[in-house]
């Protein structure tokens, strides 16, 4: 138990829904001892992020060196990079990390709000996805990363394919900001595979976290040696029960429960 390792890099969410602290649960909950690696801080609820504030680039790259010479990371996943900066600091490092890494790319939440600054868009396209194992983003990310606006399944499809070209070996598009896709999630990889992967769809308003949950199953799954496509499709089922058990903690949406 624990003897597999798995980094998350990206940001801390005081109110301990999403984030760092969402991560974090999800690799105890299967089991792989958690690192993380801070890129911003936030102050937020379950309502509003009411300010964020990134880490200064010596504590970035600090926290970065630090674990890799010392611990044998089995897998990584990055989270909330915020700006061009950081993306191009951490970029730096996870060029050296011969690993799988699992791009999350945090850009806009499910409901709209953007939180990223409009630089770092292109930051993420040219230094980011070429290094990605797999690439997870939400259909607004997805617009982004596509330069297109997506409405249906065909335009998922398409837009898929559109990101894998910049260079990841993989993606993974999450359907659930369109009202008739929820549960439904498009995967391409440079091998030719296609996957639409379907799963149940859980009633509840209690989703705060769950993009990084599933990022972040999935890197716990690719550290303890599961292939790709098997690392998704279990991750989606822990989702799955995590939203079965979220909980509502203040007036807006609450969190996954993680521990099954």
């Amino acid at each position: 138990m624990y003897s597999k390792i798995a980094l998350s890099i990206g940001g801390s969410d005081s109110g301990g829904g999403a984030g760092i602290q969402a991560d974090l649960r999800t690799f105890m909950a299967l089991k792989v001892h958690g690192c993380s690696v801070i890129t911003c801080i936030t102050a937020q609820n379950s309502i509003e992020v009411k300010c964020v504030e990134a880490v200064e680039k010596n504590i970035l790259i600090s926290q970065l060196d630090t674990l890799f010479c010392d611990l044998e990371i089995n897998a990584l996943k990055t989270g909330m990079l915020l700006n061009e900066m950081i993306i191009k600091d951490t970029a730096s490092r996870l060029n050296t990390y011969q690993i799988p890494k699992i791009i999350d790319p945090v850009m806009v939440s499910r409901t709209g709000s953007k939180l990223l600054e409009d630089s770092a868009i292109n930051a993420y396209k040219k230094l980011l996805l070429p290094i990605a194992d797999l690439v997870t983003p939400n259909i607004y990310e997805a617009n982004l990363l596509s330069d297109m606006k997506i409405k249906n399944k065909e335009e998922i499809e398409k837009a898929a394919k559109n990101i894998l070209e910049l260079g990841a070996n993989a993606v993974l598009i999450k359907g659930g900001g369109l009202k008739d896709m929820k549960g439904k999630d498009f995967f391409i990889d440079k091998n030719g595979k296609r996957d639409w992967l379907v799963n149940e769809v859980i009633d509840t308003q209690n989703t705060h976290g769950s993009g990084c949950t599933l990022s972040a199953a999935i890197c716990s799954y690719r550290a303890l040696g599961l292939e790709l496509i098997d690392s998704i499709k279990k991750a989606k089922l822990f989702v799955k029960k995590s939203l079965e058990n979220s909980y509502k903690i203040g007036s807006g949406p609450g969190p996954l429960g993680h521990y099954q």
